[in-house]
């Protein structure tokens, strides 16, 4: 039989990636969730506790993006058990980190060592993205699979997710400035209909930046890694971002733009030490709308969820 207990952490993640909205992810280090799932005997999952969280999160399985995953697990795996969860937060609530996602990451990857006969990785993903779906409203991939894989991933629907090759030396760093900017809201911003033009537009950038991985063309990469369609309708929801963006260009950034939903910030960097300097010029700017700020600098190769030792 299979244990009886498991904890998992799931990283936090830059979802979209500036020219990927919706469809590219990527992991980063130093921020993330951890979930301890334990088999009970009554069916169902039970939220005995939520920790760390700056807000009141739901108790009710339904509504919390791990209850809900795990809820899902459940019916597909048809275990004679059910299961009951904790959760540390260890991820800003409306950061654009991909908090919401990653409770429901290490939530499967927890319940999924408890089984008999564990799930595969594409059924944890969609189970995963049941509970995403409970905090964003939508089946959005973009932080769940890079999570799940670790790195940079393409996710299109409920297909496969494709992990994507990534240029060595280059670093992603995130700034998050101490403010809340919730998915939904960010999203309502985007109501507004798009011009075919808009489209075109963008879809180059974002084939100038695919083929760049593949190429391990940094200049091609650069050119794709641009916004033009959803980054203009959220800057203004984030205090001081045109100052934020063009403080991580002028300290040598390939790119920069939001991540996820916002109000964080983060650019690709080639080497740890412009990183860090691109970073602490984005604080600075941050500083000048008079919001504080943490920094995360990370390999784009960073590791996705993993169990721990319990």
């Amino acid at each position: 039989m299979s244990r009886a207990r498991a904890r998992a952490f799931a990283p936090a993640s830059i979802g979209n990636v500036a020219v990927g909205f919706d469809l590219l992810g990527l992991v980063i280090e130093g921020a993330g969730d951890t979930v301890t799932v334990a088999r009970r005997d009554p069916p169902g999952v039970s939220i005995d506790a939520i920790r760390g969280s700056e807000i009141e999160l739901p108790r009710v399985a339904e509504d919390n993006t791990a209850g809900r995953a795990l809820l899902s697990l459940l019916e597909l795996a048809q275990p004679s058990f059910g299961f009951a969860v904790e959760i540390d937060k260890g991820i800003a609530y409306g950061s654009g980190m991909g908090g919401s996602a990653a409770s429901a990451v290490a939530a499967v990857i927890a319940a999924n060592a408890l089984l008999d006969q564990p799930l595969s990785q594409d059924q944890l993903y969609a189970c995963a993205l049941d509970g995403e779906a409970v905090a964003s409203g939508g089946r959005h991939g973009d932080n769940v699979a890079p999570m799940l894989l670790g790195g940079l991933v393409l996710t299109v629907g409920d297909a496969s997710p494709l992990k994507l090759p990534t240029p060595p030396g280059v670093y992603s760093v995130l700034v998050h400035p101490h403010c809340v900017l919730e998915t939904r809201r960010a999203r309502a911003a985007l109501a507004t209909p798009y011009s075919l033009h808009e489209f075109v537009n963008q879809n180059g950038h974002l084939a100038r930046f695919i083929a760049g991985l593949y190429r391990n063309d940094l200049e091609l990469i650069g050119a794709g890694l641009r916004d033009d369609l959803v980054e203009p309708r959220r800057a203004a929801l984030i205090p001081g971002f045109a100052a934020v963006k063009q403080a991580a260009l002028e300290a040598g950034a390939l790119g920069a733009s939001i991540s996820g939903a916002g109000p964080s910030v983060f650019a690709w960097c080639l080497g740890r030490e412009a990183a860090a300097r691109a970073g602490a010029a984005m604080r600075a700017a941050f500083a000048d709308s008079d919001l504080d700020s943490d920094i995360y600098i990370s390999p784009l190769d960073a590791p996705g969820a993993r169990l721990l030792e319990d």
